[in-house]
Parts: structure tokens; sequence; C-alpha cells
């Protein structure tokens, strides 16, 4: 959460291009402070608390372009991590929902059984694994990898 305390007002705009929470010109009121701290707050306590609720629920909301999207479980085809970015592919949706969010914040959240690791950057969920290769998990038409690692893990939740 960031907000930005500045004298010049030239690079308020600058500023939520850059997706600040809030641009505080000098001099400011201690209101007008607290109306910026409680937009952070806010605004944390919200993704806190979808990332949190994520556990006995099926569905889940993430961030995407200043908006927030449901994520039915039942939906997911795969989910696929970029750095601390995730890619969800989505039955019926061509495009993936693009989102700000780590493997490991979501892995972690997600109800158990559900989904399963793959690979460093991927999870499936069990209900739609089809067949398993040597180094792929297939869902439909698509191949999933399945790296050495995570191989036994899948095996099993599979077969439970």
């Amino acid at each position: 959460m960031v907000i930005i305390v500045s004298a010049y007002e030239q690079y308020a705009l600058q500023g939520y291009e850059l997706n600040v929470v809030d641009y505080l010109l000098k001099p400011f009121s201690l209101e007008r402070f607290m109306k910026a701290f409680n937009k952070a707050n806010d605004l944390f306590t919200l993704k806190n608390k979808s990332i949190a609720e994520l556990a006995g629920q099926d569905h889940f909301f993430v961030h995407v372009e200043y908006q927030l999207i449901k994520i039915v479980t039942a939906d997911i085809e795969y989910i696929e991590g970029l750095k601390d970015y995730i890619k969800i592919y989505l039955s019926g949706i061509a495009r993936p929902v693009l989102t700000r969010l780590s493997m490991k914040a979501l892995e972690g959240k997600l109800p158990a059984g559900v989904l399963a690791r793959t690979h460093k950057s991927f999870l499936v969920p069990l209900s739609r694994v089809t067949a398993v290769k040597k180094d792929f998990v297939v869902i439909g038409t698509k191949s999933i990898p399945l790296s050495a690692h995570y191989r036994e893990t899948v095996l099993q939740q599979l077969r439970s």
C-alpha cells in the first residue's frame, strides 16, 4: 500500500497511474491523512480477507485491472505461475485471468485436496486430470508439466 506525500501537485496523476492508494499534497490536515490511511487499510483488509476466505469455499476473488473478479473453483482448468503473478485458466473463457499474486500465497490458502501442485509453476484441479504420463498431467487436450519433485504427491492425491 503506497500513499505519496509531496509538495508538487503535477505528480499526482503519475502517482495514480502507478497504482498508488492516495496522493497527499503538502500541507495536509490530520483529517485528510486519516482518510488516506483508512482507504489504504480498507484495501489491505479486503485483499487479505479475500485470500483468507478461500479455504472451504467454492469461489474466491482476485484483483484484476482495478476490480475484483470472482473465480469459481469448479471452473478452474489450471493455474500457471509467473513469479509474482498467476494466470488462472477457466473453462469457457478464452483468455486467462492474470492477477498479481504468488503461487505460494494462493496454494497455501486453497482448500486441501482440490488443486495439486504438479510443477513449481503449475496447479491443477485433481477432478479434471484425465491421464498421467511420465512428465505430464493431461487435462482434456492440454498437457501440464509434472516434475519429478511433485510426481509422487500428485499420484497419491489422485489415488485417494
